[in-house]
């Protein structure tokens, strides 16, 4: 039976779901493969976590499929690269290698824990801190 692993990776209002299965070494993301994924810093965004594993798996040999849905460009690109490094763990079963995704950042596998302020009840659909504006003349 062949080896598969599933994760997800979150942040801010992007999901992203990453499978690993042996094979060719292809990466998608949502049917795109990474070399024209658009904008270019987000796809050395999500290169990272394969350029840490490179030294304990062969990425080469390993294909990546990851779907990912809300948020912005860069949002969707960190939870892509969240899925993809908590793959990649659960695949290898290295200990050194969560060592070293927890070394270099910690959020590739803890992910982010900030949120967004809540909506204070006077004004709450304009914000959290939205009030009346005051007039001195």
């Amino acid at each position: 039976m062949e080896k598969i692993a599933h994760s997800s990776g979150k942040r801010k209002r992007c999901i992203a779901r990453a499978t690993i299965v042996e094979g060719k070494g292809t990466i998608r993301i949502n049917s795109v493969p990474l070399d024209v994924y658009q904008p270019p810093i987000a796809r050395e965004k999500i290169r990272v976590p394969l350029l840490l594993a490179s030294e304990f798996l062969d990425t080469t040999k390993l294909d990546i499929n990851a779907n990912v849905t809300g948020g912005g460009v860069m949002g969707q690109s960190d939870a892509v690269a969240s899925a993809i490094a908590r793959a990649l763990v659960d695949y290898s079963e290295s200990d050194e290698l969560l060592a070293r995704y927890h070394q270099y950042e910690r959020t590739l596998i803890a992910g982010d824990h900030r949120l967004t302020e809540t909506h204070k009840p006077s004004q709450s659909s304009k914000g959290p801190r939205h009030r009346r504006q005051k007039s001195y003349r």
